[in-house]
């Protein structure tokens, strides 16, 4: 492969204008054309914004393990940051294309903000489809502007992708009249994303561990109720603008207000939340590819001019195109949620597809830089190391292997006998 001759470090992070004019210059029309006008709108902002407060940044964050709240703050200032929000809760209740199309943008620039970005998203969508309206203004519009950070504890040491496995305890408490005042919750979340600072978290626990997933429930806890402590943050191979940390519940009350949806009704929570969680992951893969490929293709033109050698302009045209073919799989089924008309197999395929395409396309990004293709000077490297993990949250993309394969076999069980 004829990497660079000589390493030159890339100014594309740190001019807003160069990075604007590259990435712009990289949109594929055939998928533009999946937008409507208020999403291109609200690609165009987000490139923007990110191009001036979030791409700057990045390598710092990465080197220096810093938490990108800066970043974050920059979007929600912009009001970017609650894209998938009603306005009453200070969202903007713009479209799921919308939300993935700023999910990607955000990526390209850091992968570390664009998880923090989604994780708030994430915290607030179970307040809003479960809780309390008065619950839902009290917390979400702090997800939205930040000036509240948020958790969802799902995982645990001993139940990942089996969700329904898990052990953390919820206890009710009742009152004279037998009516269920609060709850007392014990047990531990491990992989916990922004865990060490969350001002809200969004606990799943079960009132019965024998019950499966009829004894989940759904609670939200105050960042700082009694018994709730933290673990030193993880060291990562990746997304270190992005914090990930354990949590530990001893006894911990929570109000009875604070539950959200019906006792044992945390199960159907955390299937609905699946759809956004598992687009946010799969923008994040086409993110990373395209960012990966912006780095690469910046410099191996600056090494070699405007005509590459062969072998690099082949290996470089096939990151485009996997590249295009991720953007249309996320927009395609990203549409379909809008629509109310995707199923579990189409968001498995959906995460699966881009995930993979982002970690393979970095991959080929630091091979086509040859020797150089591991410094950071180049940037490629981080993509890499950042894109990994997107393979494995929000459901390994082994488990995701498995619901397509069981969706295949449902719609072909009456033709192939």
């Amino acid at each position: 492969m004829s990497g660079p001759t000589t390493l030159e470090p890339l100014a594309l992070d740190s001019e807003p204008a160069a990075y604007l004019a590259l990435h712009g210059a990289l949109d594929e029309p055939v998928a533009d054309a999946l937008l409507d006008p208020r999403e291109h709108e609200v690609r165009t902002r987000v490139r923007e914004v990110v191009a001036e407060h979030v791409a700057p940044g990045a390598s710092d964050r990465d080197r220096d393990h810093a938490f990108a709240h800066d970043s974050y703050q920059a979007l929600a200032r912009a009001g970017l940051a609650g894209l998938l929000v009603p306005e009453e809760y200070g969202g903007t209740q713009d479209s799921t294309v919308a939300y993935a199309a700023a999910m990607e943008e955000i990526t390209a620039g850091c992968a570390a903000t664009s998880l923090v970005y989604m994780t708030q998203m994430h915290a607030a969508y179970p307040i809003l489809h479960a809780g309390t309206p008065e619950l839902a203004r009290e917390y979400v519009p702090g997800l939205v502007d930040g000036s509240r950070y948020g958790s969802l504890g799902v995982t645990e040491p001993g139940a990942g992708s089996d969700a329904s496995s898990l052990r953390t305890r919820a206890v009710p408490e009742t009152g004279p009249d037998g009516r269920v005042t609060g709850y007392r919750i014990t047990g531990g979340k491990t992989f916990i994303t922004t865990g060490d600072r969350a001002d809200v978290v969004v606990c799943f626990a079960t009132l019965d561990p024998r019950a499966g997933r009829r004894g989940i429930t759904a609670f939200l806890v105050d960042g700082d109720a009694p018994g709730l402590t933290r673990g030193v943050p993880f060291t990562k191979m990746g997304m270190h603008g992005s914090s990930t940390a354990e949590l530990f519940f001893d006894q911990t009350p929570v109000p009875a207000t604070h539950r959200l949806g019906p006792e044992g009704e945390g199960w159907s929570i955390v299937v609905s939340s699946v759809t956004k969680s598992r687009i946010s992951a799969a923008a994040q893969g086409v993110g990373l590819a395209r960012g990966a490929y912006a780095h690469a293709l910046a410099a191996m033109h600056r090494a070699h001019g405007p005509t590459l050698p062969a072998d690099a302009a082949a290996a470089l045209a096939d990151m485009r195109g996997r590249i295009l073919a991720g953007r249309l799989v996320l927009l395609s089924v990203a549409r379909e949620v809008d629509r109310g008309g995707a199923a579990g197999g189409a968001i498995g395929l959906m995460k699966q597809t881009c995930t993979d395409i982002g970690w393979q396309v970095a991959v080929a990004a630091t091979k086509v830089l040859g020797r150089f293709g591991d410094l950071a000077a180049l940037g490629a490297e981080r993509y890499l190391r950042d894109a990994k993990v997107t393979q494995i949250y929000d459901g390994t993309n082994e488990v995701q292997r498995l619901l397509v394969a069981r969706d295949t076999a449902a719609r072909v069980k009456d033709v192939l006998r």
